[in-house]
């Protein structure tokens, strides 16, 4: 798997105007993997084996030195575009998530609302916000699986708001801007850029984009950004106002011409139509392969997409579930979809959307294995920066994963504990990701150890250059704090 790494690694120099920024980013981002305590920038150092000479480079690769961050998940894109079939879509997953933080200074930090809190009293966390792309690369085994690669991680602060004794024409410009500059508009930013990027490579214009989202980005301003040859799939409003395609018989005979036809039920109203039978659909979800029971109504239009982009609603039945062996069967609320392309089969149009939920498992393994957010940084190049290095290495990391085990292999090479149960139908998860990972570097690390304590004792070297990405893993193992 080091192989892999490495080689992906090597693809992303060409982000760094400078060979030494590149070498010190690819040790940066390998120690962000194989680092045993906290990822701060003085762990990462320590990982490294840099803690006893000048670390002040390694600080400005943040703050000072040029190259753009986006550029470091262009690998990444290629990668997986070389995994998926010819002729498959590239289906990808969008949602924000929160960094928390304490400093009162860092830039981007404000109060949000903490998505942990119980739903009976909401709390507030200072942290930053991000928006994060994932590609979705689906697995031979278990059928119907897929695992979700970060394509994207931007920093999206929020506007500061004016002081309460401000004029007029302030807040009326804070409002104007705050209209441009927000979750949404940033979200139909990325999807173009990756649309741009898809449209420059030969073997991915034809590829068409799916884009699964919650309810929060279902709405005007990413409906009508969409870029071209993209299909949206998120969540809406149960009592959603939705209209028929205007008829030549609803058109008045004199003044202008109706760009909506009849009202037509709301999504709940449509779940409860006894007559509009469910439609048995099978997609995978929750581990196991279900068979849900869908409606659909197609095509139709929603004022806030726009009378020239006909839209699918799609239906979903709870499924049943048990708390506990034994107990009551219960049922949670149904799911209301549109989907902006009614030809979509149906199966797909619920498969992509399930699909999403592996985005929520990018952002808990990249907060609590690869430390994304502990870095303690407070310029405002860095804050962008040093997370979006991290998840770059995670997104490396899972590429690598790809490319060394395929697809359909739940195990790696190193042997599971005995009290460890794993059945065959299980992917190979991150954290064993990272110990093959760290296996490898640091058996690397120690046949060089036992190779140079053979030969006659040398002088320390006095060259000012910087050193080669490989980690020692004394230095490792002594410095690591947890």
């Amino acid at each position: 798997m080091l192989p892999e790494v490495s080689a992906l690694l090597d693809e992303s120099r060409h982000v760094f105007a400078q060979h030494r920024t590149g070498r010190r980013a690819r040790r940066l981002s390998l120690s962000q993997l194989v680092c045993l305590g906290r990822h701060t920038l003085t762990g990462l150092l320590c990982t490294s084996g840099r803690q006893f000479v000048d670390w002040s480079a390694d600080y400005r690769l943040f703050s000072r030195d040029v190259w753009d961050a986006r550029e470091l998940f262009v690998p990444v894109v290629h990668g997986l575009l070389e995994l998926l079939p010819p002729q498959a879509p590239l289906v990808t997953a969008l949602d924000d998530t929160h960094l928390r933080k304490t400093g009162r200074h860092i830039p981007g930090v404000a109060y949000r609302r903490d998505p942990l809190s119980p739903a009976f009293r909401p709390n507030l966390i200072r942290a930053q916000r991000f928006l994060q792309l994932s590609g979705l690369l689906p697995h031979a085994q278990p059928e119907g699986s897929a695992r979700a690669l970060p394509l994207a991680f931007e920093h999206v602060p929020p506007l500061p708001k004016p002081k309460r004794k401000a004029s007029a024409e302030e807040w009326a410009a804070y409002r104007r801007q705050q209209r441009l500059q927000n979750l949404s508009t940033a979200a139909v930013q990325t999807l173009q850029r990756l649309r741009d990027n898809l449209d420059q490579r030969q073997d991915a214009a034809a590829r068409d984009l799916v884009v699964a989202v919650d309810g929060s980005y279902t709405n005007r301003t990413v409906l009508t950004g969409l870029p071209r040859r993209t299909t949206l799939i998120g969540r809406v409003r149960k009592d959603a106002k939705l209209f028929a395609l205007p008829r030549p018989a609803d058109q008045p005979p004199v003044g202008s011409k109706r760009q909506y036809g009849a009202a037509l039920p709301t999504p709940e109203q449509v779940g409860q139509d006894e007559h509009l039978p469910w439609q048995p659909v099978r997609a995978y979800g929750a581990g196991k392969m279900h068979t849900f029971r869908v409606k659909t109504v197609a095509p139709l239009l929603w004022r806030k997409a726009g009378a020239k982009l006909p839209l699918r609603l799609v239906v979903i039945a709870p499924v049943g579930y048990r708390p506990r062996r034994g107990s009551k069967l219960l049922y949670r609320q149904p799911a209301y979809l549109l989907c902006t392309d009614p030809n979509l089969p149906l199966d797909r149009v619920v498969q992509y959307y399930l699909w999403r939920w592996d985005i929520e498992v990018n952002h808990r393994d990249e907060k609590q294995l690869i430390g994304v957010g502990e870095a303690q940084v407070r310029t405002p190049q860095s804050v962008e920066r040093q997370p979006a290095l991290a998840v770059a290495s995670y997104a490396l990391l899972l590429l690598a994963g790809a490319r060394a085990f395929g697809t359909d292999t739940p195990r790696g090479r190193l042997p599971l504990p005995k009290w460890y149960s794993k059945s065959a139908e299980q992917r190979l998860s991150t954290g064993e990701l990272i110990q093959q990972l760290r296996s490898e570097v640091w058996n690397y690390a120690l046949e060089r150890l036992l190779s140079d304590s053979e030969d006659f004792a040398t002088a320390l070297s006095t060259s000012t250059k910087c050193p080669s990405s490989e980690l020692p893993a004394v230095s490792a193992l002594l410095y690591a704090a947890g």
